[in-house]
């Protein structure tokens, strides 16, 4: 929300930047720019930055990058703010945010993997019962975790 009415505001070009001869590729937010966009001091984010709270990329010149995603960092942290919860409950919840969403990725990897191999299996056994092959092709494992998978979805 805060994002959407201040990025029409405020008409922002995020650097380019490059570390060390290399471009990062995704556009970045310089300290003033993060600013201007979510509403806070440079001098807020500098301590944010410092307690951990945000995460900048430094050019070769020192210059602090912000990825966009700070952006909804920022406004995580704000309302989280505007529920009394202090810096470092703060801190921990995005750290238990970040790790949820590590495990989210390393499980859809783990997914398409064990699609992979379903699809070798089906591949192999032609039309026949569908649980037979997944019993006889799939490793346990596998199997227990397509079942709790579909336990989830429903």
């Amino acid at each position: 929300m805060l994002k959407k009415s201040l990025n029409h505001m405020i008409d922002i070009k995020p650097s380019r930047v490059s570390l060390g001869g290399v471009s990062i590729g995704a556009e970045k937010l310089k300290i003033g720019e993060l600013a201007k966009l979510t509403g806070l001091t440079k001098r807020t984010i500098d301590y944010y930055t410092n307690i951990g709270l945000l995460e900048a990329e430094r050019s070769t010149s020192n210059y602090r990058f912000y990825d966009r995603s700070c952006i909804e960092k920022i406004e995580y942290i704000e309302k989280c703010k505007k529920r009394n919860q202090s810096l470092e409950e703060i801190k921990k919840s995005l750290q238990e945010k970040e790790a949820e969403e590590i495990d989210i990725l390393e499980l859809r990897l783990k997914m398409k993997g064990l699609e992979k191999e379903l699809n070798q299996v089906l591949d192999q056994k032609g039309d026949k019962d569908a649980q037979d092959l997944l019993k006889k092709g799939l490793s346990k494992e596998s199997f227990s975790l397509i079942q709790s998978l579909l336990l989830l979805l429903h």
